[in-house]
């Protein structure tokens, strides 16, 4: 096992931003792996992002962009303090949901709110598009297609546009557990130059 140095405990702590003391424990845990260490803080830090998502996030900013005077955004993130409503980081996270919504167009933020109306339509469309194939697999077909367009429209479901291995939603997981507080994407309005809507 590898000597578990101050100078790896800060290398790694720079790297994931996380306390001295649970970088010295992952190290311990990871035998002084640098790699393996910032895997183990990562697992960590977005099960406790998972625990902070019940905590009330009043705080935050309202944001804009606007792309080549083609198309805008407006949105509203909240944190749990106006501390971190100022920190680079997240300002930097709100920024870069931005960019996401102005390029990759979502509808909604979440599955939640997609209205049953516009889940039956889709289905309908689907059922029409698979009405030749066996009953008892229409029904795993559906699920899929049903995925699908769940992760065009929905905004935490979308691969980010700037690492599209990663979805917005695990985004936001990571930058909660960095950041230490609950975040929440609140609202968001997308225009665009000729849109109808």
């Amino acid at each position: 096992m590898a000597e578990i140095t101050a100078k790896l405990v800060a290398t790694l702590r720079e790297k994931t931003n996380a306390g001295m003391m649970k970088c010295k424990e992952a190290l311990k845990e990871a035998g002084g792996d640098l790699e393996k260490a910032e895997t183990i803080l990562r697992k960590k830090g977005i099960e406790s992002a998972g625990k902070k998502a019940a905590r009330v996030a009043k705080e935050g900013v309202i944001a804009s962009y606007i792309h080549h005077d083609r198309a805008g955004v407006l949105i509203e993130v909240n944190c749990e303090t106006d501390f971190v409503a100022k920190t680079d980081a997240f300002r930097a996270f709100v920024k870069d949901v931005t960019l996401h919504i102005a390029a990759a167009q979502p509808t909604f933020i979440s599955r939640d709110e997609v209205s049953e109306d516009v889940v039956a339509k889709e289905k309908e469309v689907y059922a029409e598009q698979m009405k030749d194939k066996p009953a008892n697999v229409i029904e795993k077909i559906l699920e899929g297609k049903l995925d699908k367009f769940y992760s065009t429209v929905c905004l935490l479901e979308q691969g980010f546009i700037k690492d599209p291995d990663q979805t917005v939603g695990d985004l936001l997981k990571s930058k909660i557990a960095e950041l230490g507080e609950n975040i929440v994407i609140r609202r968001f309005t997308r225009y665009a130059l000729g849109d109808d809507e």
